[in-house]
């Protein structure tokens, strides 16, 4: 297997709420979405973020639909410093996201913060001032 992640779906529960914080919210442009869709990708750098209606994602799969707090995934955006982390952050509050953490320094030696999206996905936005992830 090659090591890469091509596309991370989101299975989300108001389709329309989502598709308009990525795409009017965080400016995410989409690719090939035609309104009325209740699929959508977005084409950012180097892959590929989508949203699906979690009961359909759920029956593809065979599983259940059903789950509540925590869900192992946090997605991460890193900045080439801490001013555009607080930048990032404050934009995503603005349309719509939920504060978790606010930014601030961390023990490894960074500086990062969480919110949550509005169907409560987890996001972090980072500087790694060691590595350059941006």
């Amino acid at each position: 297997m090659k090591p890469k992640i091509s596309l991370i779906t989101l299975a989300v529960r108001d389709f329309p709420r989502m598709l308009t914080f990525y795409r009017d919210g965080l400016g995410f442009p989409t690719h090939n979405f035609q309104e009325g869709e209740d699929f959508c990708m977005f084409a950012l750098e180097g892959s590929w973020l989508a949203l699906f209606p979690r009961e359909a994602s759920a029956e593809d799969a065979g599983v259940s639909p059903e789950g509540s707090g925590f869900s192992g995934v946090v997605l991460s955006h890193n900045a080439p410093s801490r001013t555009e982390v607080d930048s990032v952050f404050a934009h995503a509050l603005s349309v719509g996201a939920q504060e978790i953490k606010p930014p601030h320094e961390v023990f490894w030696g960074g500086y990062s913060g969480y919110f949550a999206d509005p169907e409560g996905n987890l996001w972090e936005v980072a500087h790694n001032p060691f590595t350059d992830l941006s």
